[in-house]
């Protein structure tokens, strides 16, 4: 059962994923634009590739022959995953799903269109005049983002016409890849947001994780929590919506699939076809497999039999102050010594100011109350501060 994985994209989250097939007795090769990425020093090889350079791509994929193509990040010539997958490797979790996920467009597309999805209302712009065009069609408040960016990169929110030519030039600069539009979105008045953890398997039922709750400023997540109040209606639906997505996007694997949740029912919000950010809180132990150890298994077609939820868990951000080429930590040893609590460090090379650098992990029973959790996250992550 040993395959090799050539995983694209080697940040925290591939670190977790690289830990779990080694775990499991995997080879992994780990690619990125930068050496010393997260994922490298765990995984058996590693390459150091422009992944938007579709030749490049190609040589890495002929140089290693990989069982599996695992896509952690969006900046990838995804289209090339369609000639790879014909060569009888697999993509993760499909060459279709990794191409329309990696760029909003497609996915929105899908997911109001062709599956009649609830979705915010919202437009296509290319450039700062077809923005304040679509602005004015989807009504103020609205959020812009990039069709291809990550950790809210380029995501801003416009309150005021006047705000139209900067949120443009900030989305120009936070996105990921050589596409240059955006989507704007009506704002949409949600008392909650959730990630449902949604995971496809070849020869068995879809699974869901519970629901996991999150904050997010500057469009990055603070903090998450597992697991998140939803009424039974809410969480049926959100279920449906996630299963019909993931069935038209098909494959094996994990899916994170957010949700706003508003007076008026569901909407559903975004897609990554892989583990996700807020996830991570299921390294507090809250689940029988966490996010990473549920996308391998769902990857190599092991059988998942159940998800079950163990405890009440709640993570928080380490964030970056500064930019340094040599981050140190202070506080480390104060969290260690803290019961029902645990952090990790991502072993990142370099900091800049908000850039997340750990995330702090709380957990207690489930009758715990979920406020506190998160209480104790908050504070505990301030602890650990980033030196630069």
């Amino acid at each position: 059962m040993k395959k090799k994985i050539l995983l694209l994209g080697s940040g925290e989250l591939g670190k977790e994923f690289v830990i779990a097939a080694q775990r499991l007795g995997q080879t992994v090769i780990a690619v990125d634009s930068y050496e010393n990425a997260p994922a490298m020093p765990v995984a058996h090889a590693f390459e150091v590739i422009n992944m938007l350079d579709g030749a490049a791509l190609d040589a890495i994929v002929a140089k290693h022959q990989p069982d599996y193509i695992v896509p952690e990040i969006e900046a990838i010539r995804t289209e090339r995953f369609y000639d790879y997958e014909a060569q009888g490797i697999k993509v993760v979790p499909s060459a279709k799903a990794a191409n329309f996920t990696m760029n909003r467009k497609a996915i929105r597309d899908l997911a109001a269109q062709d599956l009649g999805l609830r979705t915010a209302n919202y437009r296509y712009a290319t450039s700062a005049a077809e923005l304040e065009q679509a602005v004015a069609e989807v009504g103020i408040p609205c959020v812009v983002k990039p069709l291809m960016s990550s950790s809210g990169k380029g995501q801003s929110t416009i309150k005021t016409t006047e705000d139209i030519a900067k949120a443009w030039a900030y989305a120009v600069e936070g996105s990921r890849g050589d596409v240059v539009e955006v989507i704007v979105e009506a704002f949409v008045n949600f008392h909650s947001e959730i990630t449902l953890l949604t995971v496809t398997q070849n020869n068995n039922p879809t699974l869901f994780c519970a629901p996991i709750g999150h904050r997010q400023e500057r469009g990055d997540y603070q903090e998450s929590w597992q697991p998140a109040r939803v009424s039974e209606r809410d969480l049926s639906e959100a279920q449906d919506m996630a299963r019909k997505v993931t069935e038209a996007l098909g494959g094996a694997g994990l899916f994170g699939v957010e949700f706003f949740l508003t007076d008026e029912g569901v909407y559903f919000s975004e897609l990554s076809p892989r583990p996700h950010d807020t996830g991570m809180v299921t390294l507090a132990g809250t689940q029988n497999f966490n996010e990473f150890e549920l996308h391998l298994r769902a990857v190599l077609s092991l059988p998942i039999y159940e998800i079950t939820l163990e405890k009440a868990g709640a993570s928080a951000v380490i964030l970056a102050g500064a930019n340094s080429d040599n981050p140190t930590y202070t506080g480390i040893e104060t969290v260690a010594g803290l019961p029902k609590t645990d952090f990790r460090i991502f072993g990142k090379p370099t900091s800049r100011p908000y850039r997340r650098m750990g995330v702090v992990l709380t957990h207690d029973v489930l009758e715990t109350p979920i406020e506190q959790l998160v209480e104790r996250a908050q504070e505990t992550a301030q602890i650990i501060t980033v030196n630069p």
